[in-house]
């Protein structure tokens, strides 16, 4: 099924998150009550709001998006190149660079979107702060009255699941399992917050979430059975 896509009608991307503000005390009084509330379940008594703050940027009422990298496929002839460019700076900007792109490439019904865990964080997060900032819904990303065959979105980690609902496997770990060589990264997800307001290294981030989008198109390859990218292949826009 997968082979018999078109590789250059598939954008793939990755996004990367941070609480929306640099502590806990910097939040609203409301804010403040509003999260001790939403984090409760996860933390326990094992942390206080304050302490748990640090993980605010996975829910994108508490969090914000710095940068979308994204990631699609030329072809000439017989050449094949990927293609990677990110979005970043001011959160409502870059929302509405992507959702340029895609209206003004990626808007038939022949495109899909691909993320690993997309379906669970990247697209619901990245819709999600769309209407936060007041940015009507394009296409690709408004689901509703669509039936499940319909939605344009596909996901690596959903296509290793073969039906397998409890399954969580990480990118990281997908593409070692699969042979695809690992990038040289000098960071994790878990990183991401320190890096951005401690380090104010944004640069750093966009190579992480860069790798990431070219590891996931990998993985892609490697799930139907093509040649995976070689470096020469992959250009930075």
């Amino acid at each position: 099924m997968l082979k018999r896509l078109n590789l250059d009608n598939l954008l793939f991307l990755d996004i990367e998150t941070v609480p929306e503000r640099p502590s806990f005390t910097a939040l609203p009084e409301e804010k403040q009550l509003l999260w001790e509330q939403k984090s409760k379940y996860q933390r326990k008594d094992e942390f206080s709001p304050e302490e748990f703050y640090d993980r605010a940027g996975i829910w994108a009422e508490f969090g914000k998006i710095i940068c979308i990298s994204v990631g699609y496929f030329a072809f000439k002839g017989d050449i094949r190149t990927f293609r990677v460019t990110t979005f970043h700076g001011e959160e409502a900007q870059l929302l509405q660079d992507f959702k340029q792109l895609l209206n003004s490439h990626f808007n038939q019904a022949k495109h899909l979107l691909c993320a690993h865990n997309g379906k669970e964080f990247d697209f619901p997060y990245i819709a999600r702060r769309m209407l936060i900032h007041g940015i009507g819904l394009p296409y690709k990303l408004d689901l509703f009255g669509k039936k499940p065959w319909e939605v344009p979105h596909l996901d690596t980690m959903e296509l290793w699941k073969f039906g397998d609902y409890k399954h969580f496997t990480s990118l990281r770990l997908m593409a070692h399992v699969l042979g695809i060589p690992s990038p040289k990264e000098d960071m994790e997800g878990s990183m991401v917050r320190d890096v951005y307001y401690e380090e104010n290294d944004l640069d750093r981030i966009i190579t992480y979430c860069e790798l990431d989008v070219v590891t996931t198109a990998q993985v892609f390859l490697r799930l139907r059975g093509d040649d995976l990218l070689t470096e020469d292949e992959i250009k930075k826009v």
